[in-house]
């Protein structure tokens, strides 16, 4: 089933194209908040510790441990945040572990501002009430934007892709010889595209269903295809991808063999 999508919720280029970009989902997005918020407190949780030991040790007096500790507030809620998101531009150890990154809702790449302001309101909405306001305003919007993303203009984006499977067909051996005398004209780019398509995720299919869409493409293929080998119709289909290729690639040799030529007879004269 297909998910609307909210036109206002699109990334447009300077060309208003639209760009293909993800937002990290909710529980990612809280997964690596929660990540950020543990180092912040633990961070916190050894500053105190030291605090307390050099003021033990007659280091510190009390009122230098008073502001050591406002300090170690500031530095583990604001300062910490800001600097990692600023040097791995956008990017935190929550956010690296989620595949996530923080960028302008242009998609444009977030800065120094975009950081302060997330920081500032994170001591509120994540530190001062556990992530509580976090969690309340990013699961009511589409892009899992906290209260500081909000004000900032900017949001988490996915940026963890997998890997794309490199998938390029072989000829059967059951169709070397038919090769050799087959007649493949140009398919309609629809038409190779989809073929293209289900080769790649055929593995992944139904068995009934990959032999009846295997059925379905050889059937609106065979009018360009002279003679039809006797295979399957999914064999058939890889020899038809693999014999375009080839034939395409020749021909672009060719093409590029004749503009040397020309260039070459243009330099002696």
């Amino acid at each position: 089933m297909s998910v609307p999508i909210d036109v206002s919720d699109e990334v447009l280029s300077g060309e208003a194209v639209a760009i293909d970009v993800q937002p990290v989902g909710f529980l990612l997005r809280a997964l690596g908040a929660a990540i950020d918020m543990l180092l912040g407190y633990g961070v916190l949780i050894l500053w105190i510790f030291l605090s307390i030991w050099l003021t033990d040790a007659g280091v510190l007096d009390e009122a230098t441990s008073r502001i050591a500790m406002v300090a170690s507030l500031v530095v583990s809620f604001v300062v910490l945040p800001i600097t990692m998101e600023v040097a791995l531009k956008g990017r935190s150890l929550g956010k690296l572990a989620v595949g996530g990154r923080i960028v302008r809702v242009d998609g444009g790449a977030a800065g120094f501002r975009h950081a302060f302001i997330r920081a500032l309101l994170g001591v509120l909405e994540i530190y001062m009430t556990f992530g509580g306001i976090a969690v309340l305003t990013g699961a009511f919007n589409a892009r899992s934007q906290r209260l500081g993303d909000l004000v900032a203009g900017t949001y988490s984006q996915r940026v963890r892709t997998p890997a794309l499977p490199s998938h390029v067909p072989v000829l059967p051996p059951a169709l070397a010889g038919w090769a050799q005398i087959a007649d493949v004209a140009r398919l309609p780019d629809r038409l190779a595209r989809r073929i293209s398509q289900f080769l790649q995720s055929a593995p992944r299919m139904i068995p009934a269903a990959r032999a009846r869409v295997a059925h379905d493409l050889l059937t609106e293929a065979t009018p360009f295809v002279s003679p039809l080998p006797p295979t399957p119709p999914e064999l058939t289909l890889i020899g038809i991808t693999v014999l375009r290729r080839e034939r395409e690639r020749r021909a672009l040799e060719n093409a590029d063999r004749r503009a040397e030529r020309l260039t070459g007879r243009r330099v002696g004269v």
